[in-house]
């Protein structure tokens, strides 16, 4: 470890493969280091399961501790409530930096939350019990301990806001963006990767973890009704199991779909762009979001979006995509089906979240993350 090494990122769920908030713990690690390769050191808990390096990262200087997943939450818990300090984790630190909802307890060391969402209080049903008591019980303690919290969404920030109380000057919305690998595929890119997952010609595709808020239920009654009105409409669903997802499976077995559902589970970054780009267009009906990046991702590699009119995707899509109700099947339906149907539409829609995607990178997010550091190491005793 040298001593010019002053802010740490925590990347446990980047090296732990874990969704949306992996994706942004990488992607903003890559562009903080590109820009200050001198500046920055690694931080992960390495215990209870398989861990990827981060590629072309694995000799950064980095830190760990031998602890699994939930024994390490527990930890850093109960390090808070005794008044514990883990300042020798982080040998030479300047500032750590808590990309997920998992802040640890320093005494020495300034500190920046990133927030996501706060849907375990606004959805607590679709969460499992514990990990809604846990969130419940230490997320207000870990907003009031941070130096300064960032926030993905104007949504997240109003929810901090109303919920916790947070004081708006201590909030910093920095946007996420698509990574630089999600652009237009080649038309063989697509080919190969149909092949290779058994895709149909045409698809709706729908990206992220299978799980209760993200509204997949609705989705099927909603292929369900086309179908109905002879419009037999295939649906690729990538993503993993999350939780209590069980009840979506009961209902694509009750209402027959298999033949319309395809379900190819994970897919890696290499061939998604190729999936986003062979479909006819992307949907994203969840009920919350705290940033929505796969709106970005499918509008990066020039597919048409459609998705829930909540929380913080207008942010997202702005004026490129059309929006839905996503309580309501037939409003979900309405929009699907006319982009479906219509060429010239899909074509202005496309060009249209080309521009929309371009506004966004992570190259502005890590310049505007150093400015939030820089805030807190300048102000006395880290804010």
């Amino acid at each position: 470890m040298t001593d010019t090494v002053r802010i740490y990122l925590d990347v446990a769920a980047a090296v732990h493969r874990r969704a949306g908030l992996g994706r942004y713990a990488e992607s903003l690690t890559r562009a903080l280091v590109a820009n200050d390769p001198t500046r920055f050191a690694l931080f992960y808990n390495r215990g209870g399961g398989e861990v990827h390096p981060l590629a072309g990262l694995e000799e950064w200087p980095t830190r760990t501790v031998r602890a699994g997943y939930k024994p390490w939450r527990l930890a850093v818990w109960l390090g808070h409530l005794a008044g514990l300090g883990f300042d020798r984790l982080l040998s030479g630190a300047q500032l750590y930096h808590a990309t997920e909802h998992l802040l640890m307890p320093l005494r020495r060391v300034p500190t920046v939350l990133t927030v996501h969402d706060l849907i375990f209080r606004l959805f607590p049903q679709h969460h499992k019990r514990l990990n809604f008591w846990y969130l419940n019980v230490t997320m207000p303690l870990y907003c009031r301990r941070a130096g300064a919290i960032i926030a993905v969404s104007e949504a997240t920030k109003r929810d901090l806001m109303r919920l916790y109380g947070v004081e708006e000057s201590r909030i910093t919305v920095v946007r996420e963006a698509a990574a630089p690998q999600f652009t237009p595929p080649s038309p063989d890119h697509v080919e190969r990767v149909r092949i290779r997952y058994g895709l149909p010609d045409r698809y709706v595709l729908r990206v992220g973890t299978i799980e209760p808020r993200k509204n997949l239920d609705r989705l099927l009654e909603v292929i369900q009704q086309l179908r109905k009105g002879g419009e037999a409409i295939p649906l690729v669903i990538v993503g993993s199991k999350g939780w209590l997802y069980q009840r979506f499976f009961r209902r694509l077995d009750e209402l027959a779909l298999g033949d319309l559902v395809h379900l190819p589970g994970y897919i890696p970054d290499a061939d998604l762009p190729a999936v986003y780009g062979g479909a006819t267009l992307a949907v994203e009906p969840s009920l919350s979001e705290g940033f929505g990046l796969p709106v970005l991702e499918a509008m990066a590699c020039g597919v048409p979006v459609v998705c829930s009119r909540t929380s913080s995707l207008p942010e997202v899509g702005g004026e490129a995509a059309r929006y839905f109700d996503p309580s309501e099947v037939s409003s979900i339906a309405h929009e699907i089906l006319t982009v479906w149907r219509d060429a010239v539409l899909r074509d202005a829609m496309r060009q249209a979240g080309l521009a929309r995607a371009a506004r966004f990178s992570w190259e502005r997010a890590a310049q505007e993350t150093m400015t939030v550091y820089e805030a807190v190491l300048a102000a006395p005793e880290g804010l």
